[in-house]
């Protein structure tokens, strides 16, 4: 995963919007939108909820 598909992770898990994301990152929401769909895929995870999910008990170490 890249560095910028944690931040995004990181930020989805803590309960940051898309819009949120974006703005934080500096990114359009299409941006944020596109690394949510990268990161589902490389975590096997059908949604954001599966992803903090996975994020959260890791305690953040997903690579």
């Amino acid at each position: 995963m890249t560095v910028r598909e944690r931040e995004v992770l990181h930020r989805t898990a803590h309960g940051e919007t898309n819009a949120q994301i974006a703005a934080g990152l500096g990114v359009t929401v299409h941006a944020v939108k596109f690394h949510l769909s990268s990161i589902f895929h490389k975590l096997g995870v059908r949604n954001r909820t599966g992803a903090a999910a996975l994020y959260l008990s890791s305690r953040g170490t997903v690579s």
